[in-house]
Formats: structure tokens, C-alpha cells, sequence
């Protein structure tokens, strides 16, 4: 199955690559991989959220952010490579989630993400990943998620 045909069962549709807030691109291939800039969760050009997780967000509503920002990401690939249909694996995701004191759930917060590339990808969309919690992210973003796909 197509990965187009995979993201409209799911209800999914990538939108437009957020433009880069300073001196760096979206997404960059070498070799056989692909790395993308950390990718806020940006919805029709506009920050979803602003907070802290664990203060001003809850987890829940992180993990859909984390979704987003996963989802944004996968744009970014997509914009590179025209299409999906040549990413064999998602090999590494990196999620921060800005964290408000004594807050330690960042692994269910980038869940979010994890979850979304294993739905589109099936197997392939399993990987390694971090979760860390930082004190804050760009524009006051809940999360920030990046990630490296391995294409064909």
C-alpha cells in the first residue's frame, strides 16, 4: 500500500512544510538517510500550543502535539524525497517536551509521535528514540520532535 493511500485511511494528511525560523532546512539527505530539523507542532502555519507540560498541558494533550510535530516532520521528508513511498524504515526519533518542574513523563508525551510512525509504517515505522525534558523550547512549544528515515 501506498504511504499516501496509508495516511488517508488514517485520516491524515501532510501539510505544508513550515518555513525554517533561522539559518537552517527542514530536512537533509546523506547517503541513504534522511534527518529533518526539529518540528514543532505547527497547525495551518500557527503553534497548536504554548506551555509547560505538566503544568500548562497535560500529557494527553501532548502526546496529540508530539503527533503533530511527527507529522510535520514527516512533510519535511516528504518534501524532499517527492513522496513517501521510498522511506524504507524510520530509524531514530528524538523528542523534547518542555517540562515543567518535577515533570517525568516525557516517554508517554512522545508516544504521540512514536505511535503516529508506527501507524503510518506498520514495522518499519519502529525505531530507536529519545524523550528528554527540557526548560523550554522555541516560540514557548510544548514539544519539539525530529527524526532520521532511512530511503531507498
Amino acid at each position: 500500500m501506498a504511504v499516501a493511500d496509508r495516511l488517508a485511511e488514517l485520516g491524515l494528511v501532510l501539510p505544508q512544510v513550515a518555513a525554517p525560523a533561522g539559518s537552517y532546512v527542514p530536512a537533509l539527505a546523506t547517503g541513504e538517510l534522511v534527518f529533518t530539523a526539529g518540528q514543532l507542532p505547527f497547525v495551518d502555519g500557527a503553534l497548536a500550543r504554548t506551555g509547560l507540560v505538566g503544568d500548562d498541558v497535560t500529557v494527553e494533550e501532548a502526546a496529540d502535539l508530539a503527533a503533530t510535530a511527527a507529522l510535520n516532520a514527516l512533510a519535511a521528508v516528504s518534501d524532499l524525497l517527492h513522496g513517501l513511498d521510498r522511506v524504507v524504515r524510520i530509524v531514530k526519533v528524538t523528542g523534547f517536551v518542555a517540562s515543567a518542574a518535577g515533570f517525568t513523563q516525557q516517554p508517554a508525551v512522545i508516544n504521540g509521535a512514536s505511535d503516529l510512525l508506527t501507524d503510518v509504517f506498520g514495522e518499519h515505522g519502529r525505531h530507536a528514540r529519545s524523550a528528554v525534558g527540557v526548560a523550554a523550547l522555541p516560540l514557548g512549544s510544548p514539544v519539539e520532535v525530529e527524526l532520521i528515515a532511512q530511503f531507498r
